[in-house]
């Protein structure tokens, strides 16, 4: 799809510096732009591209002035990186653009299905589903029994959407994810031997929630995991039985969180970081990659820690930290005499 420079004009509130009828129907990188692309400049650390890119059309600041001259079109908005960002937004919408139903699938005669849905190949969609308007599901996805999915989502190929699920509106589940599946949930017996216990409750997504390629999200024991809205989830993360995560919070890959952790409103949590179980982690708490969380954190504190050294060192500090509270002990009676003698002296 091409797109003129004053259409886009239109779209940003921009104003055009050169060609408004030059086309483009692609965008770029600065320094990778080809005639027929469009890309912008905000970092000055790539101001000298804008005088080399093939480029057709490059969104700037409007407090960028050029030293000499430069063949693209630009086109001058408040805020190039963040215009950059709706127009990466719009062009995503433009590509994902369908509206059609493809065979074979499986709809079931049950199954309320909204207005404008795109519905891939070989989908098998359960009893009783009700799907908003606008949805698109990808082929080879699974939605259970039950299942409700809000207007305008979108579910990619390969994900499976287990029975009685409720999804909200806007949100991205990208391709390989399992939301429902049931929870890590084991007893064992007098022999040692452990039984499976029912999960029979669901799991709740609500608005605006995006989720990472093969990310688990499992369904409680009784009542709901909950994933609230704004919540955005990297690539790679487990999430447990009844897990809560507050809005605006983002998790990045290969994150776990054990079963009935709460964490709170807008949190940042870096990679590989690990949850224990039934804990409650505050809001604007910042986690830093690969920590390994115990206990809980009050409102807005910020949380590092294990760290990985030497395997030798290990096993010879490990000596150490078993003896800590004798250590600890021995330093303040050695204080203490020491205290005593200086006094003595005087």
């Amino acid at each position: 799809m091409n797109f003129t420079a004053n259409q886009i004009a239109e779209i940003l509130g921009g104003e055009v510096i050169g060609d408004p009828l030059v086309e483009v129907s692609t965008l770029s990188k600065i320094e990778e732009g080809q005639k027929g692309s469009l890309t912008f400049l905000s970092n000055p650390k790539y101001k000298e591209y804008i005088y080399t890119t093939k480029a057709s059309v490059v969104v700037v600041n409007k407090t960028f002035n050029p030293e000499r001259e430069i063949s693209a079109t630009l086109l001058k908005v408040d805020d190039a990186y963040k215009s950059f960002t709706t127009l990466l937004e719009f062009y995503s919408q433009s590509k994902q653009a369908k509206s059609h139903i493809e065979k074979p699938n499986h709809i079931s005669e049950s199954a309320i299905i909204g207005e404008n849905p795109y519905i891939g190949a070989f989908v098998y969609i359960g009893e009783n589903v009700k799907i908003g308007n606008d949805v698109k599901i990808y082929p080879n996805s699974y939605i259970g029994n039950d299942v409700v999915i809000g207007d305008n989502t979108v579910v990619f190929s390969g994900v499976n959407i287990y029975h009685e699920t409720q999804i909200g509106k806007n949100c991205m589940i990208n391709s390989g994810c399992v939301i429902g599946a049931d929870g890590f949930g084991f007893a064992p017996n007098e022999k040692g031997v452990y039984s499976k216990i029912p999960q029979i409750g669901i799991v709740i997504i609500e608005d605006n929630v995006d989720i990472g390629a093969c990310t688990t999200i499992d369904r409680a024991t009784l009542g709901s995991t909950i994933i609230r809205k704004g919540v955005k989830l990297d690539n790679q993360i487990q999430i447990a039985h009844n897990v809560e995560v507050g809005k605006n919070t983002v998790i990045a890959s290969q994150t776990g969180i054990a079963g009935s952790t709460k964490i709170g409103e807008s949190c940042q949590i870096g990679g590989q970081v690990g949850f224990a179980g039934h804990l409650t982690i505050g809001n604007n708490v910042k986690i830093q990659a690969q920590s390994g969380v115990s206990r809980n954190f009050k409102d807005n504190e910020v949380i590092q820690g294990t760290y990985a050294f030497n395997y030798n060192d290990w096993n010879k500090s490990h000596i150490h930290f078993r003896n800590l509270p004798k250590l600890a002990t021995t330093v303040y009676q050695l204080e203490k005499e020491i205290k005593e003698l200086k006094e003595n002296n005087e």
